[in-house]
């Protein structure tokens, strides 16, 4: 599992991050998973709403852009 993330902005208790993630499966079957977040803090600083909008795709290993 390898993980990218991308600030766009932030505002008093919001952010918004671009995402990227790859994995394989038990099989060793590559897929990469991206898309949009928007997320939301409480006062305690604690996430108090989260927002996603994910894609997902089967890629082969060579294929990979996080290592």
């Amino acid at each position: 599992y390898r993980l990218k993330k991308e600030l766009f902005t932030f505002s008093d208790n919001r952010i918004a991050v671009h995402f990227q993630y790859e994995y394989h499966d038990d099989n060793g079957h590559w897929f990469r998973a991206y898309g949009n977040e928007n997320w939301i803090f409480a006062d305690d600083g604690l996430m108090k709403q989260r927002d996603a909008s994910i894609n997902e795709l089967t890629i082969h290993h060579d294929e990979r852009q996080i290592t």
